[in-house]
């Protein structure tokens, strides 16, 4: 990993775990000190930042964090969504079978690791899950396209969210059972409710953590 992408997601932690919130201003020496990093991958992590959204920065004066608001998290989620369940689709009609037999060891693994509450283990099988359907769809802008997408949870998605095992074990295995049978259209609609939940959990997780309070106040 590059200094800058650590401090880009060093930076993103900092605003998941309350430290950094709605409006204040970075603190780009501190960030370099702490990571043992000149200011320039600071920088380069925090323009990468606004393009994602999540910064402003304003000239002379510095980079502030941007309001974070449920409606945004929902669309990333949903987005998410439709870009794999394209995936799915299409890596169903074009690998059938073939598909099958990538995915049946991975998912039989998911639901092992999720009862054993392996959430390090989880994170690396459903990524490789999701991988394998991306590249059975065979489509070279799908795959650019999500991988300038960036997740809201920095870090282990399951580790982090309560609840996350089990809607990705469930939603896995949904998945898979509609791939099996050869139904595309059902694939894509479980991927759709799968990540949909995700947003759900997301979104109480941030709520209890008072991530959207600002926001609120702002438009009251």
């Amino acid at each position: 990993m590059s200094s800058g992408e650590q401090a880009r997601l060093y930076v993103r932690r900092l605003v998941f775990d309350g430290v950094l919130r709605q409006g204040q201003r970075v603190p780009q020496d501190a960030i370099a000190e702490r990571l043992g990093v000149s200011r320039i991958p600071v920088r380069e992590a925090l323009i990468a930042l606004e393009r994602e959204g999540w910064m402003t920065i304003v000239p002379h004066r510095g980079v502030f964090v941007n309001a974070l608001d449920e409606l945004s998290v929902r669309d990333h989620y949903e987005l998410y969504g439709l870009f794999y369940g394209f995936a799915v689709r299409r890596a169903v009609e074009r690998e059938g079978d073939v598909l099958v037999a990538q995915l049946a060891p991975i998912q039989r693994e998911i639901v092992k690791v999720a009862k054993a509450g392996d959430a390090a283990r989880l994170h690396e099988l459903i990524l490789d899950f999701h991988r394998t359907i991306v590249d059975a769809s065979r489509s070279p802008r799908l795959r650019n396209v999500l991988r300038q997408m960036t997740d809201i949870v920095p870090g282990n998605f399951f580790e982090l969210v309560p609840d996350a095992d089990t809607i990705g074990r469930r939603g896995v295995t949904a998945i898979f059972s509609a791939i099996r049978k050869g139904d595309a259209e059902a694939a894509e609609r479980e991927y759709a409710t799968m990540l949909r939940r995700q947003g759900d959990v997301v979104v109480a997780l941030f709520r209890q953590r008072g991530m959207f309070e600002d926001v609120a106040e702002a438009g009251s």
